[in-house]
This record gives C-alpha cells, sequence and structure tokens, in this order.
C-alpha cells in the first residue's frame, strides 16, 4: 500500500512539474563563426590518439609457482572459452586457442579443441590444415594420416589436402601408401595439374611404365569423359615418350591425337610439335607432309604459327621450289578466307584462280572454276553479270589453251549460254568466242548454227556484226548480203550498217545497187549520224566522178539542213572538181551560203564562212573581190549582259563578243557610231601625246 502510494505521489509530482513553465535558454549573443574550424574528422582522430595514450601497459607477470601457472592456465582457458561461447563460427577464435594449448604441450587439449571446431565447420580448409600440421609437427603419423584420410573423405574437391597427404606419405619414405594415395585420388577425375604430379611422382622413382599408364588413363579420360580436351595434354604426352626415347611411341601419340581431333578442332600447335618431332628424327618428307596437310585445312588466321614454322623449316631443309610453294600455300589461304566471307567478289575468284594456274594440276584448277562459277550473281541485271562472265571465258579458254580438251570446252561455252537470261540481256562476247572456238576446231556449221541461234535469240548490233564479218573472211557474199539485210530490219537506224553494205556493193563492183542502198538509207525517217551517212554517200559519187550526181546530193541535203560546213563542203567540192568554171562556181556558192547565213542566230557559222570564203579569195581572187570580201567582215565588239540564277535572282554581268555584220541594213546606224567613237578615241589619244610633249607643239607651230 505504501509503494502505491508513492508511485502515486510521484506521478502527481511529475504532472505538476510538467505544469510549469521551462525556463528559457540564454540566447547566443556573437553567432560568427570561431576563427578556428574544427571538422569531425579531427575530432574522432584526436580522441583514438588520446586514447592509446591513456592505455597502460600490460603488466609483466612472473609466474614462479605451480599454482600461479595453474592460475594462469585458467584465467587464459576461461578468455578462450568465453570468446567461443560469444561467436562460435569465428574459427580464428577455435585455432588459437588450440594453437595456445599446443605451446603448452597439451596435445590432448589441442585435439580436443580442433575436433570441437570441427563438429562446428568441418568444411573450413584452414582447420583441417591446423589440425594435420600439428600432429605432423608432434610426430604423430598415425593421427596425422587419419586426420587426412578424414579430411580428404570429407572434403574430395581439396586438391591442399591430397598434395599435403602423399607429400606426407612421400617425406615419410612410404612410396606405396603415397601411389595409393595418388589412385584414390585420380578416382576423383581431378584437374590436369594433379595427373601431372602423379606422373611426376613416379618419374622420380624411374618408374617409366607406371608413368606411361597414367598418361594412357589420363588420355583415355580426355577422349571419353572430355574432362581435359585439350591438345597440350596430347603433345605432353608424346614429348614424355621422345624424352625416354621411345620414339615410335611418341610418334602413335601425335598420330592418335591427329586422329581424335579431327578436322573440325584442329590446333595448330598439335601439327607444329608433331612436325618438330619428325624434324628431330630427320623425316623431313614426313615434315612436309604434316605442314601441308595441315595448311591445307586449318583456317588462315588460326595458322600464322604453322605457316612461320615451315617457312623456317623450308629456309634450313629445302629447295627454292619448297619455298615458293609456302608462299603459294599462303596467299592460297588468303584467297580462301576472301571468297568465303564474301563468295560474289569476283575480283578474289580471278586472283586465286591466276595462282592455282600458275602451280597447280588439270583437277584442281577445274575445281576452283567450279565453285567460282557456282556464285552466280542474285540480281538478273547485267552490270551485276558483267565481272561473272569473265569466269566462264577464263575457263573456256582454259581448258582450250592449257588442258587442250576442246571437248570440256564446247561444254563450258554451252553451259554459260544455257545460263545467261538471253530475254534480259545476253553477251554477245560469249556467242562470238563459241562461234570462234567451232571455227578453230574446223566445224564451220555449228559456229554457224551458234551464230544464227543468237541473232533469232538475242539480236545485237555487235552480233550481226561479227557473224558478217565471218561470212566475209569465207568470202560468202550471198550470206553477207542476207545478213546485211537481216542487220538493217533489226535496226534501220544504224547508220555504218547502211554504209558498210554499200561498200561490200562498191568491191563487188555493183554501182547500181551500192547506189540504191546509199538512197535507202537517206529515205529512212530516222538514223543515228545522218552527217556520216550523207557524207560518205557524197564520197562515193565522187570516187565515181558523177559530179552532177554530187551536185544534187548536196542541194538535196542542204535542203534538210543550212548547217555552214555543208555549204563550206560544197565549195570545196566545186574547187576541186577540176574544170574551168570551178572558180565562178565556187564563188557563187559562198554567194549562195552568204545570203542563206544571213538569218542564221549563230553568227560564228557566219563568221567561219566568211573566213573560208576570205582564204578562198586570197588564194584566187582579184583585188576586187579581196576588196568585196574585206567589206563583207564583220566587225568584233565587246558587249555586257546581265545574267540570271536559276531561282530568278540577279547573277552579275558577264561580258561576250559579237559581230556587226556590215550588209545588215539593221546595223548600218551602230557600224556608223562606232565608227565615229573611233574617231573621237583617236583625237583623244593625240590631244594627249601633244600635251606631254609641248616642245613638239612648238616645232610644229613654227614649221
Amino acid at each position: 500500500r505504501g509503494g502505491a502510494r508513492a508511485q502515486s505521489g510521484g506521478k502527481m509530482a511529475s504532472t505538476a512539474a510538467g505544469k510549469q513553465r521551462i525556463p528559457k535558454v540564454a540566447k547566443v549573443k556573437n553567432k560568427a563563426p570561431a576563427e578556428v574550424q574544427i571538422t569531425a574528422e579531427q575530432l574522432l582522430r584526436e580522441a583514438k590518439e588520446r586514447e592509446l595514450e591513456l592505455l597502460p601497459p600490460p603488466p609483466q607477470q612472473k609466474i614462479t609457482d605451480v599454482e600461479e601457472l595453474n592460475d594462469y592456465k585458467l584465467r587464459k582457458r576461461k578468455t578462450f572459452e568465453d570468446n567461443i561461447r560469444k561467436n562460435r563460427t569465428v574459427i580464428s577464435n577455435w585455432i588459437k586457442y588450440a594453437q595456445w594449448e599446443e605451446s603448452l604441450k597439451e596435445i590432448q587439449r589441442a585435439r580436443s579443441i580442433y575436433e570441437r571446431a570441427l563438429d562446428v565447420d568441418y568444411r573450413n580448409v584452414t582447420l583441417w590444415l591446423k589440425y594435420a600440421e600439428m600432429e605432423m609437427k608432434n610426430r604423430q603419423v598415425n593421427h596425422a594420416r587419419n586426420i587426412w584420410d578424414r579430411a580428404i573423405t570429407t572434403l574430395p574437391r581439396v586438391n591442399q589436402f591430397w598434395y599435403k597427404y602423399t607429400y606426407m606419405e612421400e617425406m615419410l619414405g612410404n612410396v606405396a601408401g603415397s601411389r595409393q594415395v595418388f589412385e584414390r585420388w585420380m578416382e576423383w577425375q581431378p584437374e590436369e595439374q594433379a595427373w601431372h604430379s602423379y606422373i611426376n611422382f613416379e618419374l622420380r622413382y624411374k618408374e617409366v611404365d607406371r608413368a606411361r599408364s597414367i598418361y594412357e588413363r589420363y588420355i583415355l579420360f580426355t577422349a571419353l569423359v572430355l574432362v581435359h580436351p585439350d591438345v597440350k595434354n596430347w603433345i605432353k604426352y608424346a614429348r614424355f615418350e621422345e624424352k625416354h626415347s621411345y620414339f615410335a611411341h611418341a610418334r602413335k601419340v601425335y598420330e592418335r591425337a591427329v586422329e581424335f581431333f579431327g578436322e573440325e578442332h584442329m590446333d595448330e600447335h598439335l601439327y607444329v610439335a608433331f612436325a618438330k618431332f619428325e624434324e628431330n628424327q630427320k623425316e623431313f618428307e614426313r615434315v612436309r607432309v604434316i605442314y601441308k596437310y595441315a595448311l591445307d585445312r586449318i583456317p588462315k588466321q588460326d595458322a600464322q604459327n604453322l605457316f612461320k614454322n615451315y617457312t623456317i623449316f623450308e629456309k634450313k631443309f629445302g629447295d627454292r621450289r619448297g619455298i615458293e610453294d609456302i608462299i603459294v600455300s599462303k596467299r592460297r589461304f588468303q584467297y580462301e578466307e576472301e571468297v568465303k566471307a564474301n563468295p560474289h567478289n569476283y575480283d578474289a575468284w580471278f586472283d586465286y584462280l591466276r595462282l592455282v594456274e600458275s602451280d597447280a594440276d588439270a583437277e584442281t584448277v577445274r575445281e576452283v572454276y567450279e565453285r567460282a562459277i557456282a556464285n552466280v550473281p542474285p540480281i538478273q541485271e547485267k552490270r551485276h553479270w558483267k565481272r561473272y562472265i569473265y569466269l566462264w571465258i577464263n575457263y573456256a579458254l582454259y581448258e582450250e589453251l592449257e588442258a587442250k580438251a576442246s571437248k570440256r570446252t564446247r561444254q563450258v561455252y554451252q553451259a554459260c549460254l544455257e545460263l545467261l537470261p538471253h530475254k534480259k540481256f545476253t553477251f554477245a562476247k560469249m556467242w562470238l568466242l563459241y562461234a570462234q572456238f567451232e571455227i578453230r576446231q574446223k566445224n564451220l556449221p555449228l559456229a554457224r548454227r551458234a551464230l544464227g541461234t543468237s541473232i533469232g535469240k538475242c539480236p545485237k548490233n555487235k552480233l550481226f556484226k561479227g557473224y558478217i564479218e565471218l561470212e566475209l573472211q569465207l568470202r560468202e557474199f550471198d550470206r553477207c548480203r542476207k545478213l546485211y539485210e537481216k542487220f538493217l530490219e533489226f535496226a534501220p537506224e544504224n547508220c555504218t550498217s547502211w554504209i558498210k553494205f554499200a561498200e561490200l556493193e562498191t568491191i563487188l563492183g555493183d554501182i547500181d545497187r551500192a547506189r540504191a542502198i546509199y538512197e535507202l538509207a537517206i529515205g529512212q525517217p530516222r538514223l543515228d549520224m545522218p552527217e556520216v551517212l550523207w557524207k560518205s554517200y557524197i564520197d562515193f559519187e565522187i570516187e565515181q566522178e558523177e559530179y552532177e550526181k554530187t551536185r544534187n546530193l548536196y542541194r538535196r541535203l542542204l535542203q534538210r539542213t543550212q548547217h555552214v560546213k555543208v555549204w563550206i563542203s560544197f565549195a570545196q567540192f566545186e574547187l576541186s572538181a577540176g574544170r574551168e568554171e570551178r572558180l565562178p562556181r565556187c564563188r557563187q556558192i559562198y554567194e549562195e551560203a552568204n545570203k542563206a547565213m544571213r538569218s542564221c542566230e549563230e553568227k560564228e557559222e557566219r563568221v567561219m564562212l566568211l573566213e573560208s570564203w576570205r582564204s578562198f579569195e586570197e588564194e584566187f581572187g582579184t583585188d576586187a573581190t579581196k576588196e568585196r570580201i574585206d567589206k563583207l567582215m564583220p566587225e568584233k565588239i565587246k558587249k555586257r549582259r546581265k545574267l540570271q540564277a536559276e531561282d530568278g535572282s540577279d547573277a552579275g554581268w558577264e561580258e561576250y563578243y559579237d559581230y556587226i555584220f556590215p550588209e545588215d541594213t539593221a546595223n548600218q546606224p551602230n557600224l556608223k557610231l562606232l565608227a565615229m567613237a573611233k574617231l573621237w578615241k583617236k583625237q583623244q589619244q593625240e590631244s594627249e601625246a601633244a600635251a606631254m610633249d609641248p616642245d613638239k607643239d612648238i616645232d610644229e607651230s613654227q614649221t
């Protein structure tokens, strides 16, 4: 009851105190920052330093009797036990405790502590190692064996246990026991180093056969279980055999390795090691075979070391031919990689084929050609086929010229012509090359059939020309006439064909047919080069000395065009006609041309005509005619005109030359003004000269 009153009294007192007013905190008058600022880091560092200073050094204890020793042991054990009880999982506390007991030669107590620690964390590797080391240091061999057995049974994947265990047995001279531990270890298929440790162990005791059997087991694991499918393991096995002078066994190991890895997982290191082994055995031909076999199958980017070693080998033991073979092989690998990366890179195929043709047999060359022509352009457009078609051409030429196989050459040409999409485009070159090949084989019907098929399927100017040229060489003129007729039906606007046809008839002496062909040609509504055709017709009539017909041709041509070159050519024809009236006729042509050219907008052409006329008069004319033509020559003046850009804005001014002809009545005022301007300029120059030389003016006035 008294306690309850006291509690209620306390509550009332606290309530009364809560109702009281809390005194106000004194206000800080100076709120400016202190001159020396102290950071939190400085405060902490200073506190730490003072803490260290304040800690007194532990007192030195001197134990003088057994009771003090027991007391000391009791206190230390209590401290260790307290630490363990606070945190059982901290293994360092257990290890320190056991090592302290070991230092006191309390082995049984230390063993008990280790066992208690293993109950807490049996996966701790350090704990097992410290436990076993303690037993070994105290010469407790059987206890140490027991601990290692428990460790490798509990944690078989910890290699350190196995290494320590085997090392201990070997140091004790127990070779059989160490071998037994290794065998137990190998059952777990450990890493590579474990196998090599076992092999080295056997080699230390000169047990070569046992070491070989271990290698065989290891290689068998790599082949079947694929634990370590690595080339270096096979190489180590072979070098082991080579080191112990079992050369036949070493060669067999290399051969088994090559067979095991096959062509899918080829590694250059294996072949380099194999080749060097054979080189040490003076088997140089076997070395070459190994290098060539590897180089033909390993990609270029993975065979750099292989190439390097092969080159060194050939320089040491080979001849010039062998070194050239290396270079060829290297370039062949480069081209193979290029065509694999881009099969439609036809330039790479050309380089590859050129290399193969220079240093390979016919079957290899044919194989590369077949691979190349198999890469048909995916788009049926002629620009994509222009490089590709030369693969077929080179293939056919190789079969004909190098391989001397006419039957295969014919098959190549026929296959190419069947492949081409003739409805969209064709290559006249292929048809003509095929026809020429058949002619070289003295098979004229097949050549004619090929060219006839080409004209029927895909007529082209080049095909007609090639066919006509073939028949001309064979002197089959009737066939040439038929071909020209077909050609002109196909392309009536081709002036060159008309001219060649007419020239053929001229050569054959049929002038009327030639003239009729020319007449048909100039009567065509559309021609690609009419000026060439008219010139050829005129030259034809001049050669036949048909001057009247030539004049009529010139007149007919002038009805179609008033070009200045036609007038000049007409005048020169009249001049070269060779008659007495040639000069009047020529002058008359120039007169007509001048009159006709007055309405021409191209003043340069009229000037060209007048210059030609003046040249004629200077050579054949009189003074009167020369004076007359000089009066007809125009005045050349410089003018300016305004330029406009494409968007219509002003682009400035440009200067150009214009011609004013005296004959034009509209230009008479301009000529008069131009003459007055020239006279005024001359007077200005004379007055300026007089002002510069006054003595000359005085002498002239006295005179």
